[in-house]
């Protein structure tokens, strides 16, 4: 199968997959399927932890999305699930809208997650998956770091058999100190030993599935020293059987129109960014082709089934998925393998959950969110590579802290907004020299040696010339004007400019107007056809003289000193 583009707007490309499905292929798919859904069934049971729904709800979308995705997803190595992330954004919208009774916060993030797969589905039908490019690496990096100390922070009562309080994770962990005192003792023991197994295996046998080990061990400790008897708290009762489908309560959701709508965003921001690229990871890697469009069709898919079988929100996880990858998995049957072994836990075993300590629980939603959120090497990579990224990330780090997760995704989006206009709206015109005895020019910051002609001067625009540069444009020609008088010559490199509109044409023309006003020869170079086609619509082309535009800087500088009676140089 390879999906393209032009296809109809909804495909099932399972079908193609089994069309060409070979024999040898079902042995890796079933046992990728079956191991993946040993490390997502314990960590589901986590996610529904964050995001505060009965532990049933994770797998009843752990399910419900790696079949759905499966059929209608174009990656064949994906596994599509609850995560730690999307999980923290559904409880502090269930915080924001203030809602504590079980039931109503089940149906309330079964709606934001029916919601969010509606918004997917807008997306992929008008083609706008481009969107959620405006959430920048930077500003994931830092809420999704924020979002991991907020859930750590919650979880830490559990490990101590306590209680907190505090209107954000600031003074929840105030709260929490002061409670160290009444931490219950067997608690404790069993939050550390958990923490203490999960962080262990995970550093010293990282193939090895800890938080499956956990759980059962937790179940098995529970059971032989009769934890919950001795004050131990536990999960509670977890039903065996099948969601049937249900529609969340619509009253509900529309007296809290505002954070649904909000939530929707931030899950779609998010699960899209993660998806997209981890499909083109795995089709890069096995050489088979995505449909990015067909990406949120499944997407959109899974999280309205996700959605309507009382689940939560459901995206890529990239360690679900690369243990899927290694473990062999070929195609969509492996998803739905592992699927339909959820399911089968649902059926068979999940009332064996509901002696789980809930430290247990605490300590597995702590090794998911601090190894699948606080992304530490990312954090390095930032301060090293582009200090402003890395300050953005903090700021997204604080918001969330501070303010929610919730307003941490959106003050995300506003910085990611801010720091695109920012970069848009200020074009990088570097000053070129030459180097000498060559025809190269080159950007004098980067090598001060090089020649700087007296006579002319060499600018290169970077970007497009639009509305929002064109301004930056004439500045940057005026001021190199009065910071020479003995000029007669600019010449502006177009290389880098890739794209002109109606007002940037026209503010062309003024910078034409603007140099022969000063006594300059305004000459063009590298000009390419698209841009150059503008201008000559607006008739710039022939205002600068078609014996101005030039293919390169070199024969530019050359034509300048010769017609202003310097050409005895201008060879070099």
């Amino acid at each position: 199968m390879s999906p393209t583009r032009g296809r109809s707007p909804i495909g099932v490309p399972i079908v193609g997959q089994l069309r060409e499905y070979r024999r040898g292929w079902l042995r890796g798919d079933v046992i990728a399927g079956v191991t993946v859904a040993a490390l997502i069934v314990p960590k589901n049971l986590g996610y529904a932890g964050i995001a505060g729904v009965p532990l049933q709800n994770g797998l009843y979308a752990a399910a419900a999305g790696a079949i759905l995705y499966a059929i209608f997803g174009t990656s064949r190595q994906i596994s599509m699930g609850p995560s730690s992330g999307l999980a923290a954004v559904a409880a502090s919208a269930v915080l924001a809208a203030s809602i504590t009774d079980e039931q109503d916060v089940a149906f309330f993030v079964a709606g934001i997650t029916l919601a969010s797969g509606i918004l997917f589905l807008l997306l992929a039908v008008f083609r706008m998956g481009w969107i959620a490019q405006f959430l920048s690496r930077a500003v994931v990096t830092g809420f999704l770091f924020g979002a991991a100390i907020d859930v750590v922070i919650g979880e830490l009562p559990k490990l101590t058999g306590t209680k907190t309080e505090g209107s954000n994770p600031l003074q929840e962990l105030w709260s929490w100190f002061g409670t160290l005192g009444e931490a219950h003792a067997t608690t404790v023991i069993v939050g550390v030993v958990s923490l203490v197994v999960v962080f262990g295996l995970r550093a010293i046998a990282p193939r090895v599935p800890g938080a499956l080990v956990l759980v059962v061990g937790g179940l098995v400790a529970s059971a032989l020293f009769d934890l919950g008897a001795k004050g131990v708290a536990v999960v509670g009762e977890v039903p065996r059987g099948l969601p049937a489908p249900q529609v969340p309560d619509l009253a509900l959701l529309w007296e809290h129109a505002g954070t649904v709508a909000v939530a929707a965003v931030a899950l779609v921001m998010i699960g899209f960014s993660q998806t997209a690229g981890d499909a083109r990871t795995f089709a890069a890697k096995h050489r088979y082709q995505i449909d990015i469009n067909q990406e949120s069709f499944a997407q959109s898919f899974a999280n309205i089934g996700a959605g309507l079988f009382q689940g939560m929100p459901v995206s890529t996880s990239l360690s679900a998925s690369s243990l899927n990858d290694r473990s062999g998995a070929k195609t969509g049957v492996a998803s739905l393998t592992s699927g339909v072994t959820v399911l089968l836990t649902l059926l068979l075993l999940a009332p064996l959950f509901s002696s789980l300590p809930k430290a247990v629980l605490g300590a597995l939603i702590i090794e998911a969110v601090v190894s699948g959120m606080m992304d530490f090497p990312e954090m390095r990579r930032l301060f090293r590579v582009k200090k402003v990224d890395f300050w953005i990330a903090i700021v997204a780090l604080l918001s969330t802290l501070v303010f929610g997760v919730l307003a941490g995704v959106i003050i995300g989006i506003g910085l990611s907004l801010v720091w695109l206009v920012a970069v848009a709206t200020h074009p990088q015109m570097p000053t070129l020299g030459r180097e000498r005895g060559t025809q190269v020019f080159r950007e004098v910051e980067t090598f001060p040696g090089d020649e700087v002609l007296p006579t002319v001067a060499v600018v290169r625009f970077d970007g497009g010339l639009f509305f929002a540069t064109a301004d930056a444009l004439e500045d940057r020609v005026r001021g190199v004007i009065q910071a020479n008088p003995a000029l007669t010559g600019i010449v502006l490199d177009c290389g880098g400019v890739n794209f002109i509109d109606s007002q940037g044409a026209a503010s062309m023309a003024d910078v034409v107007t603007l140099a022969r006003d000063a006594g300059v020869q305004l000459r063009l170079t590298r000009v390419k056809p698209g841009p150059r086609a503008v201008l000559e619509r607006d008739g710039v082309i022939g205002l600068v003289g078609a014996d101005h535009i030039h293919g390169n800087i070199h024969r530019a500088v050359e034509a300048e000193q010769r017609d202003a009676g310097r050409g005895g140089d201008g060879g070099g």
